[in-house]
């Protein structure tokens, strides 16, 4: 599969950072996708916003059609096969884009993974599995992927990290049902799963975003 060649899209919300939140778009979108949610979001403190672009490869579910995306599609079943080595390859990705951060001095324990649909499904698949402790797991519209080996992978650094989660009632992509089992998932492994659903389709409604703000904002107002 080839990898991202396009640099990140980054919005700083204000002057010297000192979170980020790395944000996945979902399926045959880009980066510009979530270009408008730092300024539709009101946060305590100034946040980098790193909005990835997917490398454009063949999907199964539509016919091998060339877009972007993670990974591969290979069925809408809950029980169908996963094409487990792209969501590895697009872990790595994403992993590498947390290590940036630290690099350019965010630890990791102040940086939010997450994203939308697709996107979502790797933050999550991520997120539970790195090494060092994380801010937050931001997961819309979205499912867990590979949720078997979770048991054996997850990372200890991790295991209270807090997870939002939230989907649309009306969700007819992603049923409403993948996220409410992937929520059960986590929560029967104690983790700290925020759900909260809307009644929408596949999308991003105002009030997700004012509740996904506060989730945020307490967080980002909590000592270290």
């Amino acid at each position: 599969m080839e990898r991202m060649q396009v640099e990140p899209i980054e919005i700083d919300t204000g002057r010297n950072p000192a979170w980020s939140l790395i944000f996945l778009h979902g399926l045959g979108a880009d980066g510009h996708d979530f270009a408008a949610l730092p300024r539709e979001m009101s946060l305590p403190v100034p946040v980098r916003f790193i909005l990835p672009h997917a490398p454009v490869v063949p999907v199964t579910i539509n016919g091998g059609l060339f877009m972007p995306a993670w990974y591969d599609i290979l069925t809408l079943d809950w029980n169908g096969p996963e094409d487990a080595a792209g969501v590895r390859n697009s872990g790595r990705e994403l992993q590498g884009l947390i290590q940036r951060e630290t690099e350019r001095g965010i630890p990791s324990h102040r940086v939010f993974v997450g994203g939308f649909s697709q996107g979502g499904s790797v933050a999550l698949f991520t997120g539970l599995r790195y090494r060092d402790p994380l801010a937050g797991i931001i997961a819309l519209s979205t499912w867990m992927p590979l949720p078997d080996t979770l048991a054996q992978e997850s990372a200890d650094a991790n295991r209270s990290v807090p997870v939002f989660m939230a989907h649309g009632t009306y969700d007819p992509t992603v049923p409403v049902k993948f996220g409410a089992r992937s929520r059960d998932q986590l929560r029967a492994r104690d983790y700290d799963v925020h759900w909260s659903t809307y009644p929408m389709e596949h999308a991003v409604c105002p009030q997700e975003i004012a509740d996904l703000n506060d989730w945020l904002a307490a967080r980002l107002r909590s000592p270290d």
